[in-house]
């Protein structure tokens, strides 16, 4: 198991403000060096989602636009 796995099974995990009915919600966690990981939380054990900070603040802005 690589450091970035061990990291995200201990991450604390955050459902976004924004998400929608039980069916549509994103959680985010902050990781270590800045990264943020994305995932669906009806798939916990599923693949994540992890941004540099420059990714995440592009993510951020363009979620913002719509």
């Amino acid at each position: 198991m690589t450091n970035l796995q061990r990291e995200l099974n201990g991450a604390s995990w955050r459902k976004s403000s924004h998400s929608g009915s039980g069916d549509q919600c994103v959680e985010v966690a902050p990781l270590s060096s800045d990264l943020r990981a994305v995932r669906d939380s009806k798939d916990p054990g599923g693949p994540a989602l992890v941004l540099t900070p420059d990714a995440w603040q592009t993510l951020l802005d363009s979620i913002r636009e719509v």
